[in-house]
């Protein structure tokens, strides 16, 4: 592609709200261009990044035996319903009617699409198991979009969809798509970890994220240095804790205006992990608001993720949760909330010992107690910390920053058994299909791997991910040797096959390496003084060194 030709417009002026290097560079460099909140336009240039991803995920996904189609991106509300996410989803879920007044959305997701696909047309276990994929449009009406293609409204995914005829079935397909993935990732040279992961919107038995390691990562990872386990901060387990015994006889005590752990631990000389704190929070149910206690020791926080799948395991209506406000909280003595306390939900964390002796609030203005737990509903509810040990090896564990990239879940029959997706099994009987789902953000991609290559100039793509695979820059294109051999070396690569982007332009000599620089293509070839000598310069854009070479050389003569 020439240069002077071409659709692309570079500017040096940093974007106002652009506040990660890869949503600047990707701006200033012509790859996108913003045409609403979290909407992007992808260029040229943006549009050949895209495509070259997909070529790999395409590459892969097709090996491993899945078949691509492509469903419809508008979704009719009739099928949401019917797995009951219509409700449930929230208000990323865009809703809207047509002339007709008819309900649809605008698919965030696509697990109603698929069954409704196969329903039907998939009949008996002799079909299955089958995989299949698509690379398309998504769109979440997110409540704050930011970091440009990171965290955008409308965006490229691939999404396959596995069904099954047993969970022995989806094991073997779950595994065979986390080294599909794998296979993936390191062929576009992304740095990344498999971690554990909660199944969020999505739901199912298990999920497994792949997260491109970076600073400005939006998530949190805790890894164990050691044996290499890594988990979502909203999945993390620990190894059970060891505490301290309270070794104090069962009794009220007076704490007048003591509320916080701090307070109480410095007040009564104890160590924290022996005093109960209560959390308490609104529910927002499908038939009204509820309230939830949840309790842990006092020098763990709660992490709410946790305390949401919790609850949505006890009750199927459970849609999120939320802070009440004062006047709901007067019921509640703040800071003297303990065992014994009532409400729609009580749960404790699985750190809380039966049988042990803890301080508790006494449910009572200025007192609190000291007591036996004698047993609960209990769950995982905690924040995992820097320090905490590992669930298999014991060592202390830290926390890095990540982007998700990719999401691996075994949904089970959360899909099918509510929408009546069913098979014939060996004896004739029907059955609700198993399933699984992989996801890929395509288009999140573009902008992750800026965020692990980039220098203070601008992109450093990778051959397998840049738009065109070398440049060839022309010094003084007035100078007609110079434009005369930059025209040969622009052919003769062409003829090669290769991808090459010839800037040809009548522009400064430092416009065309500034814009070399920011474009991140990999290679430049310089044509300018050094053909005096009968010489051409060759550029690494990651190192930026140079290297002289014989024109003749170059060129095989």
């Amino acid at each position: 592609m020439r240069m002077s030709k071409s659709f692309i417009y570079t500017t040096k002026e940093t974007p106002k709200d652009a506040e990660l290097k890869s949503h600047q560079y990707l701006l200033r460099g012509g790859y996108i261009q913003q045409v609403g909140s979290g909407i992007y336009n992808l260029l040229p240039l943006g549009d050949r990044v895209l495509e070259n991803i997909k070529s790999v995920i395409q590459k892969h996904m097709n090996k491993s035996g899945a078949q691509e189609l492509t469903l419809g991106f508008v979704t009719p509300a009739s099928f949401w319903q019917k797995s009951g996410r219509y409700e449930k989803y929230g208000k990323e879920l865009l809703r809207f009617k047509d002339r007709k007044d008819q309900d649809f959305v605008l698919g965030p997701t696509y697990e109603e699409g698929i069954v409704e696909c196969i329903k039907g047309v998939v009949k008996s276990y002799k079909q299955l198991p089958i995989n299949l994929y698509q690379i398309h449009l998504k769109f979440r009406d997110e409540v704050r979009p930011r970091f440009g293609l990171i965290r955008g409204r409308e965006f490229v995914m691939k999404d396959a969809y596995s069904f099954h005829s047993s969970t022995q079935d989806l094991d073997r397909e779950f595994d065979l798509m986390e080294q599909t993935y794998r296979a993936i990732f390191d062929e576009l040279g992304i740095k990344y970890a498999v971690v554990e992961a909660d199944s969020g919107a999505i739901g199912g038995s298990g999920s497994k994220e792949f997260m491109l390691l970076a600073e400005c990562g939006e998530d949190t990872l805790i890894t164990c240095p050691s044996c290499g386990y890594a988990s979502n901060i909203e999945a993390a387990r620990r190894h059970p804790r060891q505490t301290t015994p309270l070794s104090m006889q069962p009794q009220k005590i007076h704490t007048p205006n003591l509320k916080t752990i701090n307070e109480l631990s410095n007040h009564l000389n104890l160590p924290s992990e022996v005093i109960l704190k209560c959390i308490i929070k609104g529910v927002k149910t499908l038939s009204g608001n509820k309230t939830a206690l949840f309790f842990v020791l006092g020098d763990d926080e709660l992490e709410e993720t946790k305390a949401l799948n919790a609850l949505s395991k006890r009750d199927g209506e459970v849609l999120e949760l939320f802070d009440l406000d004062m006047q709901s909280m007067q019921d509640f003595k703040l800071g003297f909330v303990g065992l014994g306390a009532e409400a729609d939900f009580v749960i404790f964390d699985e750190a809380i010992e039966v049988g042990k002796t803890y301080l508790s609030g006494a449910n009572e203005q200025d007192y609190h107690q000291i007591c036996d737990f004698q047993g609960g509903d209990q769950d995982d509810l905690v924040l995992i910390r820097e320090g905490d040990e590992c669930p298999n090896c014991s060592a202390k564990m830290r926390y890095q920053k990540g982007i998700e990239v990719g999401h691996i879940f075994k949904l089970g029959t959360k899909y099918s058994d509510p929408m009546g997706a069913t098979f014939l099994d060996q004896n004739g009987k029907a059955q609700p299909f198993i399933m699984g789902c992989y996801g890929i953000g395509v288009s999140r991609i573009l902008s992750a791997f800026i965020e692990q290559n980039h220098d203070e100039r601008g992109i450093i793509w990778n051959e397998v991910l840049a738009p065109f695979e070398c440049m060839v820059i022309v010094s003084n294109i007035k100078n007609q040797a110079q434009r005369e051999e930059g025209e040969k070396i622009y052919e003769h690569l062409i003829a090669q096959g290769k991808r090459v982007l010839f800037d040809e332009r009548d522009e400064r000599f430092g416009v065309k390496m500034s814009d070399f620089e920011l474009l991140g293509i990999p290679q430049a070839i310089l044509v300018g003084k050094e053909l005096e000598s009968g010489k051409i310069e060759l550029i690494d854009r990651k190192t930026l060194s140079k290297q002289s070479l014989s024109f003749e050389a170059f060129l095989g003569e």
